[in-house]
């Protein structure tokens, strides 16, 4: 069955279904008045921060290996082993060594015996000259043998205290106390020159190493105090920077910085993830790309989307959502870049759900 309506028939539903709308929305109770608090802080223009995301790291950590080859006879430490400087830690067959440093002394016996045998045919000769028994010729033949039988001895040594060397690189010992991270290698393995064997840090102390960009390294001095916040445990540690990299040409436009922490603990381990403050003072009257920003708590934002918004008060006591772009972000507060103008005061936290046209009572 076919209905067919016409267009005055239609505007009369219409403004019916209208109506019926009107009179549901009447018949809601009003919402209740929201209480909240207000805040709302001029950004100050005679200081400011800079935040930078960094990682702790070892002031001390190296990679150890070798400079000889030979099959890995034993691996002493494990991952996560403490060791003392000097602490053996992995040890490398060493019996081609051996026969070398067989051979070495065999080769310093012969260049003694030749030495020896060399100086007193020196000795006699050089009394014969002064006798006018040897002639000139014969005096400085035999100084000549003489000379290459020294010679040769200091050589025979030589290669000794080589093959000695040697065998310190065949027994891998710690340069530092520290902690292993990384064994590379396992019993059996072929140890190759360069190769990395163990993976040492040091844990007497930690530095971070945080990347700034061009615009803001200018700001940043040594022995500069900053704060550095722990990602994982949101813990605050002191710092002061060390190291100022000048140069970024390794780096894709960011500077290298060095901050040492002063109150580490045991709950600060290598790896770690940061962020680095740096306070920086600036002249007064002096505004900032000729703006001023305002630095709100991060609870109070609202998030719908890719869309981030914030709570204000209009004047007839109602709340006004109001969307804001963001910028860095300084602990638990971050910068509006526009959407907010200094000095204008904006819900810090509500006793209830705050909604576009809401009332609200300010405490």
């Amino acid at each position: 069955m076919n209905y067919t309506f016409s267009i005055p028939t239609i505007v009369a539903l219409a403004l019916l279904l209208s109506a019926c709308g009107a009179d549901k929305k009447k018949l809601q109770p009003d919402a209740p008045a929201v209480t909240v608090t207000l805040g709302g802080t001029k950004a100050d223009n005679t200081s400011t921060t800079i935040t930078a995301s960094g990682k702790i790291e070892a002031e001390n950590s190296a990679n150890l290996s070798t400079r000889m080859m030979g099959f890995v006879t034993k691996v002493h430490v494990k991952v996560g082993q403490k060791v003392d400087a000097g602490q053996l830690l992995v040890s490398v067959n060493n019996s081609d060594l051996q026969a070398k440093k067989a051979q070495v002394e065999a080769s310093i016996l012969q260049a003694k015996a030749a030495y020896t045998s060399a100086k007193k045919d020196y000795d006699r000769f050089v009394v014969l000259f002064s006798q006018q028994s040897a002639s000139q010729k014969e005096l400085d033949d035999m100084t000549t043998r003489y000379e290459m039988a020294k010679a040769a001895l200091e050589g025979a040594r030589q290669m000794r205290n080589e093959v000695q060397a040697q065998f310190k690189y065949s027994n891998i010992s710690a340069p530092f106390a520290g902690t292993v991270t990384n064994t590379f290698i396992k019993e059996g393995d072929m140890a190759n020159p360069g190769m990395p064997l163990i993976s040492l840090e040091g844990t007497s102390h930690f530095q971070v190493s945080a990347m700034v960009p061009e615009s803001e390294i200018t700001h940043i001095k040594n022995d500069m105090p900053v704060k550095v916040l722990v990602k994982s445990s949101n813990e605050e540690l002191e710092g002061k920077v060390t190291e100022v990299s000048t140069s970024a040409k390794n780096t894709g436009g960011q500077y290298l910085v060095k901050i040492n922490l002063k109150n580490q603990d045991n709950k600060v381990l290598s790896g770690m993830f940061v962020n680095v403050q740096f306070p920086i003072a600036k002249e007064k009257n002096t505004v900032v790309n000729d703006e001023e920003h305002v630095m709100v708590p991060e609870s109070c934002l609202v998030h719908q989307g890719q869309l981030t918004g914030i709570y204000t008060v209009s004047a007839n006591n109602t709340a006004i959502l109001r969307w804001v772009r963001l910028g860095k972000s300084s602990g638990d507060h971050v910068m509006v870049l526009s959407g907010l103008n200094a000095n204008e005061p904006y819900i810090l936290s509500a006793d209830g759900k705050l909604f576009n046209g809401v009332k609200v009572n300010i405490k």
